[in-house]
């Protein structure tokens, strides 16, 4: 069952603001959205920033393995120049950060928890523990790795949990039983009819991403999908749900 918001703005503050950054979570905040999506990473030092890429140069200057750097030496790097120049200086926040950010306003954060390359059962790990001193309720955990999610059901049993995937597998709900997971996450459109009421007269809940079409938000709603995110804060708002 969702218990959680319906409309998430991705990656914080989708199009309008480089994303995994304060500045975009800021952006999120200012169009009314009240929760979030975002991507956390662990690097060398065990420390945990947002990030999606794996490798610098793309959001952040530079090259090589986002892990193999400090989070310290990440959270002196620019995140912000890549997306506009009046982004510019705008720095790689740690998850301490961007969590105390969203509980100080309010945000529910659905916290993507983003791998490297042979770090996936530690990365599990240590994002649920940060998450395990949060407020109950405040965070749903989410991945497409499930070494990940293993290692983050194993450290903190309590921090719900849910399955990304990028389309519905026949064993899906083996898959989401062995995970104590509560929700599938999944790919907008591979989502079929079938698939979604299954998945949600087993009980689950059901997400989708990333929905940037109003007419295709409503016909997934109309499917029985629970939530899902956007990166069009502009065409679709938080309050698109009761509305559509």
């Amino acid at each position: 069952m969702w218990t959680y918001p319906r409309v998430l703005a991705h990656r914080g503050g989708g199009r309008l603001a480089p994303e995994n950054t304060l500045a975009a979570l800021r952006c999120g905040l200012a169009h009314g959205f009240r929760a979030v999506e975002f991507d956390v990473m662990a690097v060398r030092d065990g420390g945990l920033v947002l990030m999606h890429d794996t490798q610098l140069g793309r959001t952040v200057a530079g090259s090589g393995a986002v892990a193999d750097y400090s989070a310290a030496a990440l959270m002196q790097m620019d995140a912000g120049a890549w997306f506009a120049p009046s982004f510019a200086g705008e720095r790689v926040p740690g998850f301490a950060q961007a969590a105390g950010f969203c509980l100080q306003h309010g945000l529910w954060m659905n916290v993507e928890i983003k791998p490297a390359p042979g770090l996936e059962s530690l990365t599990g790990e240590l994002v649920a523990r940060a998450c395990q001193s949060l407020p109950a309720g405040a965070v749903l955990l989410s991945s497409f790795s499930v070494a990940a999610l293993r290692a983050a059901q194993s450290a903190a049993p309590a921090v719900p949990r849910a399955l990304l995937l990028e389309q519905v597998p026949a064993d899906w709900h083996a898959q989401l039983l062995a995970l104590d997971a509560q929700a599938l996450h999944t790919d907008a459109t591979t989502l079929t009819a079938q698939d979604a009421a299954a998945i949600k007269e087993a009980g689950y809940g059901l997400f989708c991403y990333t929905v940037n079409d109003p007419l295709q938000a409503r016909a997934l709603l109309a499917m029985g999908v629970d939530a899902f995110c956007t990166d069009r804060l502009d065409l679709i708002g938080a309050d698109f749900c009761q509305s559509a």
